[in-house]
């Protein structure tokens, strides 16, 4: 199946009905309604498609069921209660061939000028490149698994630091520290375990947390229990150097023998990104500006889908939810771009 491109040196006399500004779930989703609807449309990720659902770790199982991460009416095919991280990226594959999106990988937006009725997406690929594409309308759907919590302690920075979870095989036979107490962290510091790492975890709470999934929070209670997994709990991590981690702890300064780091400190949305293009939030979570019905932000011609309307309250919009915001804009685009049903 073919799939017809502009290339970046044509954007410049194509102007799409739509520009949708990252191709996650959420992004795809609201592409393939806004072209149901009859919209011209393109959409550009600064890498792949579902670039966040790759980085997740490779053996990831979702905590959901396949029918409630399905986009664009098309069955998700899996024999399993709960899909796998491979099972999903194969199906958001499909989905996309399917429709023969046009989606931009691994174009980095660098700046978006212009206005309602005529945006210009300024873009730059892996080599600096410039690009552009115009759009009437833009829907932005940038998730915010991308940009870490950051610790701000010293030695953050060292390349043994690592920020996601992938595979636990480099870490054999190695003392790694698991920052977080949440499902994240959790999931980590078992399988690390399971594969012969001598895991500590590092909670800044008295306990697991208490969200933590049902199937995983007694295996993990069970761990710590039985002292195959340490955990210092009511403790913050304060200094990093390449060989140890510093520890404060109800029983004082503890200095830790440490190879590997997780900082499993949550994800927040490019709120910088946000503000650059103009759209305000408000409060303490950040919430954007955003009007409940249209899904359209304080700037006119800017709509907002997924992750990023809770600002950051990231545990109240996921793939089953998000993905129904496509329809909810594309309704309102064929009002105001004055297409047919």
């Amino acid at each position: 199946m073919t799939n017809m491109r502009v290339n970046d040196s044509d954007a410049k006399q194509v102007a799409h009905d739509v520009v949708v500004i990252g191709a996650g779930p959420t992004g795809l989703a609201c592409a393939i309604d806004a072209q149901k609807s009859g919209f011209d449309v393109a959409l550009v990720d600064k890498g792949c498609i579902c670039n966040s659902l790759f980085h997740y770790p490779s053996n990831m199982v979702f905590f959901t069921t396949p029918e409630l991460l399905e986009i664009g009416n098309i069955p998700f095919p899996s024999p399993n209660q709960k899909p796998t991280r491979n099972e999903a990226l194969e199906y958001y594959r499909q989905v996309a061939a399917h429709f023969e999106l046009d989606v931009r990988q691994y174009h980095r937006v660098a700046n978006v000028t212009g206005a309602d009725g005529d945006f210009h997406v300024h873009t730059k690929d892996r080599f600096g490149r410039e690009g552009l594409l115009r759009s009437k309308k833009l829907i932005l759907a940038t998730g915010y698994y991308d940009l870490p919590n950051m610790m701000n302690v010293p030695g953050e920075d060292l390349s043994k630091v690592h920020h996601y979870y992938d595979d636990p095989h480099p870490y054999y036979d190695m003392d790694v520290v698991v920052i977080g107490a949440k499902n994240s962290a959790a999931i980590a510091a078992l399988e690390l375990w399971r594969h012969g790492a001598r895991v500590t975890m590092i909670v800044r709470e008295a306990e697991i947390h208490r969200h933590v999934k049902y199937w995983i929070k007694p295996d993990i209670e069970n761990r710590i229990k039985n002292g195959e997994v340490r955990a210092l709990f009511q403790s913050n991590v304060t200094a990093i150097t390449p060989d140890t981690v510093v520890v404060e702890s109800p029983e004082g300064r503890i200095e830790l023998k440490n190879d590997f780091v997780f900082a499993m400190t949550g994800y927040h949305p490019d709120f910088d990104f946000l503000e650059m293009l103009g759209v305000r939030n408000e409060g303490e979570d950040k919430l954007p500006v955003c009007d409940a019905d249209t899904l359209e932000s304080n700037v006119k011609g800017i709509y907002l889908a997924g992750v990023i309307v809770a600002g950051a309250r990231t545990n109240e919009i996921f793939i089953e939810n998000g993905r129904f915001h496509g329809v909810q804009i594309a309704k309102v685009l064929k009002q105001v771009l004055n297409k047919k049903p």
